[in-house]
């Protein structure tokens, strides 16, 4: 659908389905940036592996990992060990998001300041001026 979609210059931001079955039907031309989020356990990092390759290999545009819910340095360097010269942005694990989850409210309007927050508004800069 999205593939068949004429956007122009708008920006569009799709939340997929996890796994890499999205990837294998996505036209690469009519991507910029992959997203790959990826949390600090083998299993997770397995299937961030698997779409990383997948990505690259149908040039499916610029790559980014956000490595969630990290609780410190080497939850990152094992997402970085496992990920290989991929460009890594770590969300920390935050206690605000579950709690804005919980009450049905944003944690951008609920905990503005808190870590995982700071970490999505960097992220969202750099997607958009990808």
């Amino acid at each position: 659908m999205l593939g068949s979609a004429n956007f122009g210059d708008v920006l569009v931001i799709a939340d997929l389905e996890a796994g890499i079955g999205t990837l294998t039907r996505l036209d690469a031309q009519s991507i910029d940036v992959v997203v790959v989020v990826v949390e600090p356990t083998p299993r997770s990092i397995d299937v961030a592996q698997r779409a990383v390759e997948l990505a690259t290999a149908r040039e499916q545009g610029r790559l980014i990992v956000v490595a969630n819910r990290v609780t410190g340095a080497a939850d990152v360097d094992r997402v970085a060990a496992g990920l290989p010269g991929c460009e890594i942005v770590a969300v920390p694990h935050d206690p605000a998001i579950m709690d804005a989850d919980r009450r049905g409210v944003s944690p951008l309007d609920s905990a503005p300041d808190s870590p995982a927050v700071i970490a999505l508004i960097g992220l969202a800069s750099r997607l958009v001026s990808s």
